[in-house]
């Protein structure tokens, strides 16, 4: 860490700060991105931080300033950030393969875990111990869900305007308004508000004047533009049409009907990410639970918990919602279920992602024309506020199928209340990780169904 004063991490010598490091290659950057894609645990803030030690203050790849930059442009889009902006560091230092293969491999480890864990999930899950393992774990799941609306909150909700929003956003969600109506609604109230009463929704980005400098850096603050990142109008439509027929082509060679629901599903779903994959689940839910059955509400609960403990984003939860869904499906025939599975997750998480991807190479050139920090506009301070409410909703939701099994008011799952409590009291009180919360859960659980 650097020391008070100083704008230079310990331990890093005047030659060091000032030199330059060597132009990377393209192999040694592949092998950094499959590590990151390997080790990404810890949610959006754990990953950013991952790379912000790695690529700004260990490896100087990229300044603190241009670092910032591009996370702000990617907190405004809908999407992962996290992976959006692994996508962009990979662009600006080597081009569309580079963002390409740093966006993929941000993913790819996440999805073959997921597939494989999602196959054990529905072969050995009515195994007594994975069964109590299960159940301890879904509490923990309804504790870090409303844990997530209290981070969100805490941060989003600056006035008693934005609580309003917010709490309206509850009700609305409780009374089954869609997701995207909700969205484009608070966007409207935060356009018309911006004008109206801006203090209201001035919100800033994650720039800010107490910016470190770790040294020299490959991509540094006063380093031109690289030539494949210069804007032009002709690489733009070029990048929207290639787009467009990577989405529309894949969505014409899909010949099972669930393929092709999914196909457009979870494109729409991918549009809708605003402030974080807690924030479309609910979204998720609606569909894939309510609207095409492809999933149980508890294997919903099941599969969030699994997603909550592998690496990548937390919107990974699509490629278990695509595997349950197209093994329940048969696509290929009872013999073929693994197959089925494998490809729905694969094509969940195709669709989920590639928007992240064009948004990226078509925008990137855009926010290198300049370096001033970005902020957050005010429909998206409001749309935030509108956030906080669904989660909210996603958390009673949950709490009600878990706590309550047999319907409010009958027999309270008193042992499950308990477990829940304790998540949230860690979480909050002791600020225990979401893996090690999960694993003491589910730990809990086991016993508990063993001894019962």
């Amino acid at each position: 860490m650097p020391s008070r004063g100083s704008s230079r991490p310990s331990g890093l010598s005047d030659v060091a700060a000032t030199s330059r490091p060597a132009p990377v290659s393209f192999g040694e950057a592949f092998r950094y991105w499959l590590k990151l894609g390997c080790i990404s645990f810890g949610g959006p803030a754990g990953q950013i931080a991952i790379m912000h030690a790695e690529l700004v203050e260990k490896r100087r790849w990229i300044s603190e300033r241009r670092f910032l930059h591009a996370l702000n442009y990617c907190m405004l889009l809908p999407g992962p950030e996290a992976q959006q902006l692994a996508t962009y560091i990979g662009w600006l230092m080597h081009g569309t393969p580079g963002g390409i293969v740093a966006g993929a491999l941000f993913v790819l480890p996440s999805l073959l875990l997921l597939i494989a864990l999602t196959w054990i999930y529905l072969v050995y899950g009515s195994v007594p111990v994975i069964a109590g393992v299960l159940w301890g774990i879904k509490p923990a799941v309804v504790a870090i869900v409303a844990f997530a609306a209290y981070r969100i909150g805490s941060r989003a909700l600056t006035n008693g305007l934005l609580w309003l929003i917010a709490a309206a956003s509850l009700v609305a969600t409780m009374l089954q308004v869609p997701f995207p109506l909700i969205v484009f609604s608070a966007g409207v109230i935060g356009f018309v508000g911006g004008k109206v009463a801006p203090r209201l929704f001035a919100t800033g980005g994650h720039g800010g004047g107490n910016q470190k400098s770790y040294g020299a850096s490959l991509i540094d603050d006063d380093t031109p533009t690289p030539a494949h990142a210069r804007f032009s109008p002709l690489r733009l439509a070029r990048v929207l049409i290639v787009g467009l027929v990577l989405w529309s082509g894949v969505i014409a060679l899909l010949s099972a009907a669930t393929l092709k629901d999914m196909g457009w599903f979870f494109s729409k779903a991918a549009l809708l990410t605003f402030g974080g994959a807690y924030a479309v689940l609910p979204y998720v839910f609606q569909g894939s639970v309510l609207h095409y059955g492809w999933l149980s509400a508890p294997q919903m609960m099941d599969g969030l918990a699994l997603g909550e403990s592998t690496p990548g984003p937390l919107i990974m939860i699509v490629a278990f919602v695509g595997f349950v869904g197209g093994w329940n499906a048969a696509l290929f025939g009872p013999e073929h279920l693994v197959a089925s599975g494998a490809i729905a997750a694969s094509v969940a998480t195709y669709f989920t992602f590639l928007p992240s991807f064009v948004f990226i190479l078509a925008g990137g050139p855009l926010v290198e024309r300049t370096h001033d920090d970005l902020r957050f506009t005010a429909p998206l301070t409001a749309i935030t506020a509108a956030v906080v409410g669904v989660i909210l909703n996603l958390a009673r939701f949950f709490g009600y199928h878990v706590f309550w099994p047999q319907g409010f008011g009958v027999h309270a799952d008193w042992a499950a209340l308990a477990i829940g409590a304790g998540a949230f009291i860690a979480l909050y009180r002791f600020k225990a990780g979401i893996i090690k919360t999960i694993a003491i859960c589910g730990g809990s659980g086991a016993i508990l169904h063993l001894l019962g």
